[in-house]
């Protein structure tokens, strides 16, 4: 059994042996009978048999896979508007304040950087026009 399909694989002995004697008989039946593409259940037990168990470690997998992503919470959190916007009104207002907060950061920085070139000839002089229009606009 598997979780993907709860029913037992496989068969009885007395099944098997039944089927295999029906097999028998129709084969020779259908010997003149015209071949189809479509096969039966009968007529590759083994095969099918194979494939199911096969079809079903692969569902297997892919539920496991479902379930470490946690698709059924994103999917509930995309069927609920109310959530999906409370939820992006407050990633919008961590960007904004995350950018605002790293803007004044990196500004302060750069002034500071500036200062200590002050001193120099050719970039003091640049420098003390720059904080020249500064101290006008205040």
């Amino acid at each position: 059994m598997s979780k993907a399909n709860p029913y037992p694989i496989g068969s009885s002995s007395a099944d098997r042996s039944n089927r295999n004697s029906q097999t028998r008989d129709e084969s020779r039946s259908r010997d003149n009978m015209p071949k189809q593409h479509a096969y039966e259940v009968e007529e590759h037990p083994f095969e099918l048999r194979h494939e199911v168990k096969r079809l079903n470690t692969r569902l297997d997998k892919i539920a496991d896979t479902l379930e470490r992503a946690d698709f059924k919470d994103i999917i509930e959190n995309y069927m609920n508007p109310k959530r999906r916007m409370i939820t992006n009104f407050t990633a919008g207002l961590a960007r904004g304040l995350g950018l605002t907060v790293g803007t004044v950061v990196v500004l302060s920085l750069l002034g500071y950087l500036l200062s200590l070139f002050v001193d120099l000839p050719l970039i003091g002089d640049y420098i003390a026009e720059l904080q020249g229009y500064v101290d006008n606009a205040r």
